[in-house]
C-alpha cells in the first residue's frame, strides 16, 4: 500500500507529518504526491515530515507541463518542495488525450526535460497516468518506454471502463511496467464498502495501491486491510460482481449474455459507453441529498461525456432501435432493467432535453 499525498492538503502539516511517519514506522515506503496539489503544498508537507528519512522511502511526483521549459521549472521546483535532490519516480500526469500525449513527446515536450534530469540523476524512473478510459495509456506505453504506469481500478469503474483490467493491465505486465493503481474507493464512492474494496484492489497483479489518508482512523484502518489481506478467488471475485451495492441492478457487467438483440441492438457497448459518459452513476433514481451530491460530484470526475457522445453517433445501430420486446431481460444475470436502461443512456448519449 502506497501513501498518496492529496488529501494531505486538508490537514495541518503537523498532522500530516505524523501520519507520513507513522506509515513508513508501519512498514511503507511508497509515498507519492504532485506539484499540482494545492501548487505545491502536498509536496511542501512530504518533504518538511520526510527529509529526515529520505533513504526510506520511494518518493514519486508528478508533472502536469506539456513543454519542456515548464516541466523542467516544475521539476526542479518539485526538488526543493520535497527537500531532496532526486524523485524515485516522476509521472507525466493527466495525460488524457492523444493530442496531449503528442506534446510530451515531440521535440521540445515535457519528455525531454526528464531525460535530461534523469541523465543529471534529478529522477530515477520515468511514468505516465491518467484517469479513466485508458486509450491515451495504452498508446503512450506503447510509443516510449516509461518505466511505469498508474491508472484508475477498482471494482465500479471496471465496468465503466473495462480496458483498464482487459487491455491495459495485461500490457502493462508483458512489457514489465511497474503498475501503479490508484483511486481503490473509486474517488470515495466505495467508502460505505472500504474493507472489500481494498481487498479487491490488493487482489489485482499490480506493484502498488495507493491511497490517500488524512486521519489516523483512517491510516490504521488502510493498515489493516494490509495486515489481514486475504486474496480474493475468482469466485469471490463474481459473487462480489453480483452483489455489490454499488452496482446494485443498474450498472452492466459487460457479460454480453443480453445478446442477441432481434433488432441488432449493440446493448453493452451502449452501456460502455454510458460508462465513459457518466460512470452509470445517473440511473433515474431519487436518492437522499447526500448520496445524490456524491454522485452528482464524481459522475463526469473524467471529463468523458463529448467522447462518449461522438462514440454513440457513430454506431450504426443506436437505443432507439430497441422495440421492447423483453427478450434480453430474462438473459441477463444481474437483474437489469435493460429497456429501461437503454432509455437512460440514449437520453445521456443522444443530447435529449429530457429523460424518455
Amino acid at each position: 500500500m502506497g501513501f498518496g499525498g492529496f488529501h494531505l492538503l486538508e490537514i495541518p502539516a503537523r498532522e500530516a507529518a505524523y501520519l507520513l511517519n507513522r506509515y513508513l514506522d508501519a512498514g511503507g515506503n511508497y509515498v507519492e504526491t504532485a506539484a499540482a496539489y494545492g501548487n505545491g503544498e502536498s509536496e511542501l508537507k512530504v518533504g518538511a515530515a520526510l527529509a529526515h528519512r529520505r533513504d526510506e522511502i520511494f518518493l514519486a511526483t508528478k508533472c502536469i507541463a506539456r513543454d519542456k521549459k515548464g516541466a523542467a521549472e516544475q521539476i526542479d521546483r518539485s526538488l526543493q518542495n520535497l527537500q531532496t535532490d532526486r524523485v524515485d519516480l516522476l509521472f507525466m500526469h493527466a495525460v488524457g488525450t492523444g493530442e496531449q500525449l503528442g506534446q510530451i513527446l515531440a521535440p521540445g515536450g515535457a519528455l525531454e526535460a526528464a531525460e535530461e534530469a534523469r541523465a543529471q540523476g534529478k529522477i530515477r524512473f520515468l511514468g505516465i497516468s491518467m484517469h479513466g478510459q485508458p486509450d491515451t495509456l495504452i498508446e503512450g506505453i506503447t510509443r516510449y518506454p516509461f518505466d511505469a504506469v498508474m491508472a484508475t481500478f477498482n471494482y465500479f469503474d471496471r465496468f465503466n471502463f473495462p480496458d483498464l483490467e482487459g487491455k491495459l493491465l495485461p500490457l502493462a505486465r508483458g512489457k514489465d511496467l511497474g503498475l501503479v493503481l490508484m483511486k481503490p474507493l473509486a474517488d470515495g464512492f466505495l467508502w460505505r464498502s472500504a474493507p472489500v474494496a481494498f481487498r479487491y484492489a490488493l487482489s489485482l497483479p499490480v506493484s502498488v495501491v495507493v491511497t490517500g489518508m488524512n486521519t489516523k482512523e483512517m491510516l490504521e484502518a488502510d493498515l489493516a486491510y494490509v495486515r489481514d489481506f486475504q486474496p480474493m478467488s475468482a469466485k469471490e471475485k463474481e459473487e462480489l460482481f453480483r452483489s455489490a451495492p454499488e452496482l446494485g441492478e443498474y450498472v452492466c457487467r459487460q457479460c454480453d449474455a443480453c445478446l442477441p438483440c432481434p433488432k441488432g441492438v449493440p446493448i453493452p457497448e451502449i452501456f460502455r459507453l454510458e460508462g465513459y459518459y457518466d460512470r452509470q452513476m445517473r440511473d433515474g433514481k431519487a436518492r437522499d441529498p447526500a448520496e445524490y451530491a456524491l454522485r452528482e460530484r464524481l459522475r463526469f470526475w473524467y471529463g468523458g461525456q463529448e467522447r462518449a457522445r461522438q462514440q454513440y453517433q457513430d454506431l450504426p445501430v443506436k437505443a432507439a432501435a430497441c422495440i421492447g420486446c423483453g427478450e434480453c431481460l430474462p438473459r441477463c444475470p444481474y437483474h437489469l432493467a435493460i429497456v429501461e436502461k437503454l432509455g437512460i443512456a440514449d437520453y445521456k448519449l443522444s443530447g435529449a432535453k429530457r429523460y424518455f
